[in-house]
């Protein structure tokens, strides 16, 4: 997976619509509905060190107000972002994406999100679709519904456009997190999502098959 500091469409202090709240590494999987010590795991905060994450998680539990501008916080909120995008990823590459639940209340989030966006296509977003000024007065109101229902729902959580390909810069956009959730929960119930799964499984089966062949 690419890693970037600062995706083409801003960095998630700029993307979480209001004051956007944060949760100490270890709880980001917790949040996300994945494990804690997934989330912990592999890059993200957990790179910087247990002094360097510690203090990151110490400046991120404030709200993304208090700091302005300041590039280090920035920056740690999007290392934050990617973190969580690479535990998904892993996630839905290792377990049928079909039979994921994300949230506790995933149910009320695909019914909320499918009456709302009856016709959206969801396999390959196209920008507009979360950015443009019409698109932001429909969202707000599904957004909203699920404040203090969702856990950090506004925070910039960084989303997919193909879901059929990994996260790079040019397949990635900020969203806020309950538009991640609606987005991904409908894309791992209706399928779409099983082609990340299914491609994973044939080339662990293919690196097994080469193993196997090598010391037959």
């Amino acid at each position: 997976m690419r890693r970037r500091s600062h995706p083409h469409h801003g960095t998630p202090v700029q993307a979480a619509s209001g004051a956007a709240g944060s949760e100490p590494p270890e709880q980001a999987g917790q949040r996300s509905g994945v494990p804690g010590n997934m989330a912990a795991a592999g890059g993200g905060l957990g790179a910087l060190g247990p002094g360097g994450a510690a203090a990151a998680a110490r400046a991120l539990s404030l709200p993304a107000e208090a700091y302005g501008n300041d590039p280090g916080v920035e920056m740690m909120w999007a290392m934050k972002a990617a973190q969580h995008a690479e535990v998904y990823f892993n996630l839905i590459s290792s377990v049928d994406p079909t039979f994921l639940k994300l949230t506790k209340v995933d149910e009320e989030i695909y019914t909320a999100f499918r009456d709302r966006f009856r016709h959206l296509r969801i396999d390959v977003l196209e920008p507009e679709e979360l950015k443009s000024e019409p698109a932001k007065e429909k969202w707000r109101p599904f957004c909203m519904q699920f404040e203090g229902v969702v856990e950090d729902f506004n925070y910039g959580t960084l989303l997919r456009l193909d879901c059929s390909k990994d996260y790079t810069e040019e397949n990635t956009i900020f969203a806020t997190r309950i538009q991640f959730f609606a987005i991904e929960i409908a894309r791992n119930r209706e399928g779409y999502n099983s082609v990340i799964y299914n491609s994973a499984t044939q080339r662990k089966m293919a690196a097994a098959e080469k193993a196997a062949c090598e010391h037959g």
